[in-house]
């Protein structure tokens, strides 16, 4: 059957803080492919986000019977959810709210567009389609492309200035829909995902980085936050899913970026194999501050 989509040019269907696809070729080199050999090992991402190393992962593994995905932002996981089982009827909302955006003449009306559709948005009263279509609006007109929220779990990120932004993308989302069908979406606290993976399983783990400094963190996806503690809890599932005899490996900040004498994950993973792989960084309010840092890929194997 000829899919009537390019399926390698799939990419996440929402900009997301944190996302991994300029790190791919670091994870892809450290993936245990080998694992994977016999299509019987489960796959599962216990922090979604914006799905860069899952849609890679999909691609290259497409007869891997078991995925298992989850994350803690109700609104992603359902959004995951309307793409995976409603892709048309959300395309269609999609282009509709791009065709009376794009109509509106001047940026101040656009604003006012916006923010009417956040307002909606923040309800939380209308159905699957409707939350998600205005998800993907909202994440492609706001500031930078952030998911961020705050203590009353409210959308508050302000408008973006974009010229021309893309807000229905129709063929990804057929695409996505398509490499989606047999993924099981979970929406809860990471630890429930080991209770759906049957026999041996592989997770990546790509939680809520831990800030840099007090003003550097972009984590505030969910109210209830991510702090130290949840690190700590954290590298205790890790040392769990180890014990199990899975496999694992995990993405995070390195505070030595900012002070090197910062051993927090060196200690907390001593026990495991740590990398210092390149990244940049891409947002950030000053621009000063955007460039090149190391990040750690962190695993219970030898990659």
């Amino acid at each position: 059957m000829q899919i009537p989509f390019d399926m390698d040019a799939t990419k996440p269907f929402l900009k997301w803080a944190g996302g991994k696809t300029q790190l791919i070729p670091a994870i892809a080199s450290a993936f245990p492919s080998r694992a994977f050999s016999d299509n019987k090992l489960t796959y599962v991402e216990p922090f979604v986000g914006g799905g860069a190393v899952l849609f890679w992962f999909l691609k290259n593994y497409p007869q891997t019977q078991n995925v298992i995905i989850n994350d803690s932002n109700s609104n992603l996981t359902q959004a995951y959810k309307v793409i995976k089982e409603n892709p048309k009827t959300l395309i269609d909302q999609l282009k509709s709210l791009e065709y009376q955006y794009k109509a509106l003449s001047s940026h101040d009306a656009q604003k006012d567009y916006y923010l009417k559709i956040r307002e909606t948005f923040n309800l939380q009263t209308q159905d699957a389609i409707t939350q998600t279509s205005q998800l993907i609006f909202l994440n492609r007109t706001c500031f930078n492309g952030l998911y961020r929220v705050n203590r009353n779990n409210h959308f508050n990120v302000p408008f973006g200035r974009y010229k021309n932004p893309q807000i229905c993308n129709a063929q990804n989302i057929l695409a996505a829909s398509y490499l989606l069908k047999n993924v099981v979406v979970l929406q809860g606290d990471y630890e429930n995902t080991l209770d759906y993976a049957p026999g041996k399983a592989f997770f990546y783990l790509d939680p809520p980085y831990r800030p840099l400094s007090k003003t550097s963190g972009f984590n505030a996806y969910a109210s209830n936050g991510f702090d130290d503690r949840e690190q700590n809890r954290l590298a205790q599932f890790c040392t769990l899913l180890h014990r199990k005899g899975n496999l694992w490996l995990l993405s995070n900040s390195d505070p030595k970026n900012t002070d090197s004498s910062d051993n927090f994950f060196d200690d907390l993973y001593r026990d495991f194999y740590i990398q210092r792989i390149p990244a940049t960084r891409r947002i950030n309010s000053d621009a000063a501050k955007r460039g090149e840092i190391n990040e750690l890929l962190i695993s219970n194997y030898n990659p």
